[in-house]
């Protein structure tokens, strides 16, 4: 249960194919127990795609990394679920050349 009163299976509903199987998404690295996911974004909200990686780090232990640019904007609910598991999802801000 966290702060806003939620579990980690609220956050991930799973989202189904057309033939009932859940989606699954991969990050762009996997590094010892860190995951990697760049995004190139002016905003960045807490997509399915970043939930469920959340939802992989904190299940497996390990830490989800975001790498976004130095002007993206966080929107509150991505914000909010790095106050939930902040041991678990980091978001590094990086000029990229």
């Amino acid at each position: 249960m966290t702060a806003l009163g939620l579990t980690m299976t609220d956050l991930v509903k799973l989202v189904h194919t057309r033939h009932q199987v859940p989606r699954g998404t991969m990050p762009d690295s996997i590094v010892n127990n860190r995951m990697y996911l760049v995004k190139y974004v002016s905003t960045l909200r807490a997509t399915y795609q970043i939930r469920l990686l959340a939802f992989r780090a904190v299940s497996e232990g390990t830490k989800l990394i975001i790498i976004v640019p130095p002007h993206c904007k966080l929107q509150k609910d991505l914000v909010a679920l790095r106050k939930m598991i902040p041991r678990h999802l980091k978001i590094e801000r990086k000029e990229t050349k």
